[in-house]
This record gives structure tokens, C-alpha cells and sequence, in this order.
């Protein structure tokens, strides 16, 4: 499962929002710094952090999917190791046991009781 890319609300709302300052006046100027162009680079900012973060998931996406595959491999290779001890040495032997495996002579037979049918 790949992990859920980000939105922000708050910069879609802060793009809506400068179209219409916008609309008044594209050089607006409130005093205390809040202008148009600063309130264009601040929207500028998150979104290129949020981009940044996207792209972010997506590389450990990869990472995610590279790890897997690399772990099922490693699954493979370590029962075709146990495989191959198991062919060389059997798979009652000590060898099979330190390998990893468990000695046909150690499984545990569940025992069936007869019940009799009175009648």
C-alpha cells in the first residue's frame, strides 16, 4: 500500500483568496508587510514544501516496494539453503536442526483415542 499523497487546504484556500485581492488590485499594499507579492511567495513556499513532501512519498514508496522484493528474495534463497542441507545432510540429522530446521524425529504426533459406542 503506497502512502497517500498530501494536499493543503490552506493553499487552495490562499489561492482563491489572492485571485481576488487580486481583483482589486494587483499591486495591493496593506502596510505591515502584507502585500500582494508577499502573500504570492508565501503561497509559493508551501507549495513547493509540499511538493518537495510528495516527492518524498514516492521515493519511499519505491524504497518500500525495493525492500520487499528484496526481502521476498532473501525468503527464497534461505529456504533453498534449508533445502539443500536438508538434501545433503537429511531432514532427520543435527545438521538440518542447526540449520534451522526441525528434525522429522522431534514432530510431535497427536494420538487418536477410539471411542466406543455403547449401544
Amino acid at each position: 500500500m503506497s502512502y497517500r499523497k498530501k494536499g493543503s487546504p490552506a493553499m487552495s484556500q490562499a489561492v482563491q483568496r489572492i485571485s481576488g485581492v487580486k481583483s482589486i488590485a494587483a499591486d495591493l499594499d496593506l502596510g505591515n508587510g502584507l502585500t500582494v507579492a508577499e502573500y504570492q511567495t508565501a503561497i509559493d513556499e508551501v507549495e513547493t514544501v509540499l511538493n518537495t513532501y510528495n516527492t518524498h512519498l514516492s521515493l519511499a514508496d519505491e524504497l518500500k516496494n525495493n525492500l520487499e522484493s528484496k526481502e521476498k528474495e532473501l525468503r527464497n534463497f534461505s529456504e533453498r539453503m534449508l533445502t539443500g542441507v536438508a538434501a545433503k545432510y537429511g531432514k532427520d540429522s543435527n545438521q538440518y536442526q542447526m540449520a534451522g530446521g526441525t528434525r522429522r524425529s522431534a514432530y510431535k504426533r497427536t494420538v487418536r483415542r477410539k471411542t466406543t459406542v455403547l449401544a
